[in-house]
């Protein structure tokens, strides 16, 4: 097990992503000082971007502390989501209304840190950008930096350098990037410059409940009596109400238009239609469905938008409607005592057609990287599954929450195999990356109040949002189980 009873040491691995000061840039004109500045002229020497497990220069660019002038760096061009394999255009510029050269550094990892993705330079000749490889903590790392053609100032008071970034080849959960810039003044040494550090991150799909497009889970809920979606921001700090549905409407929360919002959304079973309030503008009313159906909405297609879709128990027929071009996706997988337990379980951006059969405690999941098929028995009788990315390497894993111990079981498609209590018997569990550090954390809602065990630091949150009767939004991925 890799949690205990006591809340507060979920020991899940977690990485704290400290953040740490930068390279060198400069020029070097006498001799003396060449050794000690030429490589920042020429490029700082790997491993100074405030990465997870990197040093910093500021031994060397000592006169002032990381990020104290009035300048900065930035990353701009990073979309919220990625897909495997996208190229994505990206700029660094670094800015200082005084400064009289500029450099930086760029580094992209995973959560283990290592290095994703590949860097695409503009052609220039002379070069004024350079990727070197670099190895930390036995990780080789790519390091993308300017050259001594590109340090002079893009505009008055900023340099800018354009490249393009290619994503991996499959996702890889929560990818961060960090950066260091230097504004110098070009006096021949180390004394004088400001050093400023900065990261961004993007994610491989979009939190299944984030009304606030920040990447990270928000406390939301909807309540069937009045037909009112409520959401708290992960910082307490923003609120949104608004009126969606109806009692007797299912809750279908996704990204339907692909903009990295959470959708207010619901499937009337009724009339078997879906009804989207687009967070980008608009209204999405389509039929798909009849009575008896099951909602299992997802990104079946890899488009980063969420598709209509719903399994027939009675006949165990999948019906998705691809948002990518239209069509209709009809496939057969699962028994009328099945649980849909649909996700990414290849992790390659695409949800895949999976059920749980309690009744064995066997998951079938018809991956769609290959068309092949995984099949393997986690759980027992009784169980509910709550498959996520728990471990943050963008595939979802097969987890399972007890309610007769209140114990979760999660089987890592990285970390292996653990679990812990957390929760009693009638909590609904609601598992999602809260802390937006890409795993998913295990979260039980109980009569209005939020129990969270963050995976960021071990340590528990508890929080009063809603009603004894609403329903949180995280329920609207996890089955419902029969009634009795």
């Amino acid at each position: 097990m890799k949690f205990s009873s006591n809340i507060t040491s979920f020991a899940k691995t977690t990485f704290v992503l400290a953040a740490v000061a930068i390279g060198i840039v400069g020029f070097a004109f006498t001799s003396d000082l060449y050794h000690k500045t030429s490589a920042s002229a020429f490029g700082p020497t790997p491993s100074h971007t405030s990465a997870p497990m990197e040093g910093n220069c500021t031994s060397c660019h000592a006169d002032f502390p990381v990020n104290s002038g009035e300048g900065n760096v930035v990353i701009s061009g990073l979309p919220r989501n990625y897909l495997p394999g996208q190229q994505i255009p990206l700029t660094v510029t670094v800015s200082q209304s005084d400064g009289v050269t500029y450099g930086f550094q760029l580094t992209a990892v995973d959560r283990l840190g290592r290095r994703v993705g590949s860097y695409t330079l503009p052609p220039a000749d002379p070069a004024e950008m350079q990727v070197l490889a670099g190895i930390v903590d036995g990780n080789v790392r790519d390091y993308l930096s300017h050259t001594i053609n590109g340090i002079t100032p893009t505009t008055f008071g900023s340099k800018s350098w354009n490249f393009v970034w290619t994503a991996p080849p499959v996702r890889g959960g929560k990818l961060d990037f960090y950066v260091a810039g230097n504004a110098a003044n070009s006096d021949g040494g180390p004394g004088g410059d400001h050093i400023y550090i900065s990261s961004s991150s993007t994610l491989s799909g979009s939190n299944i409940s984030d009304f606030f497009g920040d990447g990270r889970g928000d406390i939301a809920v909807f309540r069937p009596s009045t037909g009112f979606w409520y959401a708290l921001n992960n910082t307490g700090s923003d609120f949104k109400a608004a009126p969606f549905g109806s009692a007797g409407d299912r809750i279908v929360p996704g990204d339907y238009d692909g903009d990295g919002v959470t959708d207010f959304a619901v499937w009337r079973p009724s009339n078997g239609t879906w009804y989207v309030q687009l967070s980008s503008g608009g209204f999405l009313i389509a039929p798909l469905g009849q009575i008896g159906d099951v909602p299992v909405q997802g990104d079946y297609d890899g488009d980063l938008k969420t598709d209509l879709a719903v399994w027939r128990p009675s006949t165990g027929v999948w019906y998705i409607y691809r948002s990518s071009d239209g069509t209709y996706d009809i496939r057969t997988f699962g028994a009328p005592t099945d649980l849909p337990v649909q996700g990414d379980f290849d992790g390659d951006a695409k949800t895949d057609v999976a059920v749980f059969r309690p009744s064995t405690g066997v998951w079938y999941i018809w991956r769609s990287s290959d068309l092949g098929f995984t099949i393997f028995p986690f759980g027992s009788a009784g169980d509910r599954p709550v498959s996520s990315d728990f471990d943050g390497d963008g595939l979802h894993d097969a987890a399972v929450f007890r309610p007769s111990t209140g114990f979760w079981y999660i089987l890592g498609s990285t970390d292996g195999f653990y679990g812990g209590p957390f929760g009693v018997g009638t909590d609904l569990p609601v598992p999602m990356d809260y802390d937006g550090d890409g795993k998913a954390d295990v979260a039980v809602y109980r009569d209005g109040v939020w129990y969270i065990l963050r995976s960021s630091d071990g340590t528990a949150a508890i929080v009063q949002f809603g009603a004894p009767t609403d329903k949180p939004v995280p329920q609207g991925y996890l089955p419902e189980l029969p009634t009795s």
